[in-house]
């Protein structure tokens, strides 16, 4: 089973030590080790590192996510376990097991244990996002049992379908025996930086052919040449650098305002709006015939009495002039269903108007 959750990252240990994690080279070493994915070495210098000082956090810490790399929940649960106890004013550990045990499907442990790592640390913006993924899988496990009970029940139904919509991702979300993912601002940094490289490379137009190579072809005489005003008395045409330039310093805010767009649209019911925002190659979620799929949102729109969709916090990332992603949260709610959720759409700009050409739900 995949899991939506996102474990804390090993960064966490830089705002617990201060300057003395620099100044470690034990747990630097075993750090390198874990993100070479040499995980025997790494826990074998952790546990001697904890025979000396039993009570270090950030070497408890360490253990705790180099056990979860060896896919070791159990003893991974255990040691975040102990070192919620003994330091109860860190948030990380308490997000960590809420990880661990949705991997295992007991979501309601998973949601205590958020519900503490938040009042542990009130702006912890991740325990906030996975809390929400774990409330939609507590939804869907209660929609899925409703209707063992009553199978026409057709509001569960759209219910329990909806929910499975806001599930379902085209790529692989982070699991607790993977590696963790970067952090999301180094990989902004990096698109940034490769569409920063893209931009700088503008296309050479081809040379016009001569009028002396057009007659020559033509078989009929060239026209007399006529000498061209002087350069000084040419207007400067304005350059594909700067119209590339201009695009490029307003697509995010065009990006924003079509992202917009398209939530309002889907909150007026106004299926056909909705639609008009998707480029003709999107990539449905699940592979279906955009025509099957076309026809299933606008069966949902249509089912649903009132739909009130919110975006917050987008942001921008330009892969090149013509194509973007853009990430937000994203706010639902319709007289059947409450959900939030991250969502990251990949657009591409055609006839001067950003379309949605692939959706993801989900970090």
């Amino acid at each position: 089973m995949k899991s939506l959750l996102r474990l804390a990252a090993l960064a966490f240990a830089l705002a617990l030590a201060g300057a003395a994690w620099a100044q470690s080279g034990d747990l630097q070493e075993i750090s390198r080790l874990l993100k070479q994915g040499q995980h025997a070495q790494a826990l074998d210098r952790v546990n001697a590192l904890l025979v000396t000082n039993p009570r270090d956090a950030q070497g408890r810490f360490l253990k705790g996510l180099i056990l979860t790399e060896q896919n070791k929940i159990p003893e991974a649960i255990e040691v975040f376990t102990r070192l919620s106890q003994d330091y109860p004013e860190l948030p990380e550990p308490y997000n960590n097991l809420a990880v661990l045990y949705a991997a295992q499907g007991q979501y309601e442990k998973a949601r205590q244990s958020l519900e503490t790592s938040i009042r542990t640390h009130p702006s912890y913006a991740t325990a906030y996002e996975n809390l929400g993924d774990v409330y939609t899988k507590l939804a869907s496990q209660a929609y899925d049992k409703a209707l063992q009970f009553d199978t026409s029940n057709t509001a569960a139904q759209t219910k329990l379908s909806l929910i499975r919509d806001l599930l379902t991702t085209t790529g692989r979300a982070p699991r607790p025996g993977s590696r963790s993912e970067p952090p999301r601002v180094a990989l902004a940094a990096a698109n940034s930086a490769k569409s920063g490289a893209i931009s700088q490379k503008p296309a050479t137009p081809p040379a016009a052919e001569s009028k002396a190579a057009a007659a020559q072809r033509s078989g009929t005489p060239p026209p007399p040449e006529t000498k061209s005003p002087p350069p000084a008395a040419k207007a400067p045409p304005k350059t594909a650098e700067k119209q590339a330039g201009s695009a490029a310093k307003d697509a995010p805010e065009e990006i924003i305002k079509a992202v917009r767009g398209w939530a309002a649209a889907w909150s007026k019911k106004d299926a056909d709006a909705y639609l008009s925002h998707y480029a003709k190659d999107f990539k449905t979620p699940k592979g279906e015939p955009r025509g099957d799929w076309e026809a299933l949102r606008r069966q949902r729109i249509s089912a649903a009495k009132t739909i009130e969709v919110s975006i917050a916090s987008p942001k921008v990332t330009m892969i090149d002039n013509n194509n973007a992603s853009v990430t937000f949260r994203q706010s639902y709610r319709s007289d059947s269903l409450k959900a939030m959720s991250t969502k990251t759409l990949t657009l591409v700009r055609t006839n001067g108007k950003w379309l949605i050409r692939q959706e993801q739900v989900g970090s």
